[in-house]
């Protein structure tokens, strides 16, 4: 064993992509395994080892983890990305929760019916431009700072970051209105771990392409 957290799902995004960037920013290096069988996955079930039958699986300190949330939350108060006291780690919660159902939307485009993308994309941007990012435009305002929470960085600045650059990737040009998400933008992704993360050749995922969807649609049978 290297000591790394191990990192079990499929090569490429999902729910394990939120996984990888709290890891990177929090400068961890991690391990990774991928389905490429639906009996690798069977065996993991069988074995007991996927508490309910789903992934990602993270291994860590001795604990096989499931549940994104769970790994999540471990991971940000580990490494102290989880704010100073109760209070801001409610409001990093509240924050991550908002961010997690606009990704979710992102998650499922790519499994989205091709007479329905343009219908879903078009869902997408209405919500981050209306629903979402004015929400955390006002915080960085309000707040003054350039974190979110408290002066320091946290789990929430690697969440907004991260959803940011995936909804820009599908829709050039959503943060025409927001300003200072714009210059959010720029400051964490000029941050050494994060600018690292970036760069090509790092554990980031590309989009999802026609193969990733052949292979998680085929071993979880969706």
């Amino acid at each position: 064993m290297s000591g790394k957290p191990r990192l079990t799902y499929f090569n490429g995004r999902g729910r394990m992509e939120s996984i990888r960037w709290l890891l990177a920013a929090a400068g961890v290096e991690f391990e990774e395994f991928f389905f490429e069988t639906r009996e690798q996955y069977e065996k993991l079930i069988k074995d007991g080892v996927l508490m309910f039958q789903q992934v990602p699986l993270v291994e860590i300190d001795g604990m096989k983890m499931v549940q994104t949330r769970a790994i999540l939350s471990y991971i940000a108060g580990k490494y102290n990305l989880y704010g100073k006291d109760l209070k801001e780690r409610a409001l990093i919660d509240m924050y991550v929760e908002g961010i997690t159902d606009l990704m979710q939307m992102i998650l499922m485009f790519p499994f989205s019916p091709p007479e329905a993308k343009e219908k879903t994309l078009d869902s997408i941007k209405e919500r981050a431009t209306n629903r979402y990012f004015p929400v955390f435009e006002k915080v960085l305002k309000q707040h003054g700072q350039d974190f979110l929470v408290g002066n320091k960085f946290s789990w929430a600045d690697v969440q907004l970051i991260e959803a940011i650059l995936t909804v820009e990737e599908n829709i050039p040009g959503v943060l025409s209105e927001f300003p200072l998400l714009q210059a959010f933008k720029i400051r964490m992704s000029n941050m050494p771990t994060i600018k690292k993360f970036l760069q090509p050749g790092s554990p980031r995922k590309p989009p999802a392409d026609a193969h990733y969807i052949e292979t998680v649609s085929r071993i979880l049978k969706m």
